[in-house]
């Protein structure tokens, strides 16, 4: 008997599906949708779900030749505290087409928005949901080496954004997000991913 892969069970996922057979959008914002969607479970049953529709959004390990990692610091409503945070954004839309930023053209612009920096390098690290039991929200996950002071052109900050840079060893960053001081989820993330690459020697090429 061929043993079931808990990574991959078409048969778990065809009876734990729901599908979608109505959504009544509450508000639409600048970035997010507010919906509440009726689903239908595989036993028939109905029920309601409260959903966030989010384009999705980037998130960036910046390291420097000092091998630092770029950090910035802003106020957040919702936690009523500012947080460390590595640099990150939300995936712009096109108001006319609806079409959604390519991920990797997000990253360069947030990066240069958020630190005034711009990659040599650039790796894929991965993707995430950040809160998948009622946001739609995917994050992207990079890495930024080989970084250089944008001058020419230099792209800024959102209007409504105040932000600190700092730039933190790298081990100590790590260290902040294994002790507690960063409890950012996805810089939690991001450098915790970082911490595997360099302990496993499985530094990226290219």
């Amino acid at each position: 008997m061929t043993p079931i892969d808990p990574f991959d069970d078409p048969a778990a996922e065809g009876a734990l599906r729901e599908t979608t057979v109505d959504s009544r959008v509450l508000h639409r914002g600048r970035t997010m949708t507010f919906r509440v969607d009726t689903i239908e479970r595989s036993d028939g049953s109905r029920h309601r779900r409260e959903i966030v529709g989010h384009p999705g959004a980037v998130a960036i390990v910046a390291i420097d030749e000092a091998d630092r990692v770029l950090l910035v610091r802003q106020f957040r409503t919702a936690a009523g505290r500012s947080l460390l945070e590595i640099p990150a954004g939300t995936l712009d839309v096109d108001e006319t087409t609806g079409a959604v930023e390519p991920p990797d053209l997000a990253a360069a612009r947030e990066l240069e928005e958020e630190t005034g920096r711009r990659a040599g390098r650039w790796t894929k690290l991965g993707e995430f949901w950040t809160a998948p039991g009622f946001a739609t929200e995917l994050m992207h996950l990079y890495l930024a080496t080989e970084l250089s002071v944008a001058h020419d052109g230099r792209l800024g900050p959102d209007e409504d954004e105040a932000l600190d840079l700092l730039t933190v060893p790298v081990e100590e960053a790590i260290a902040a997000a294994e002790d507690g001081r960063i409890v950012d989820a996805k810089s939690i993330v991001g450098l915790l991913r970082l911490a595997r690459l360099r302990a496993g020697g499985s530094w990226p090429e290219g």
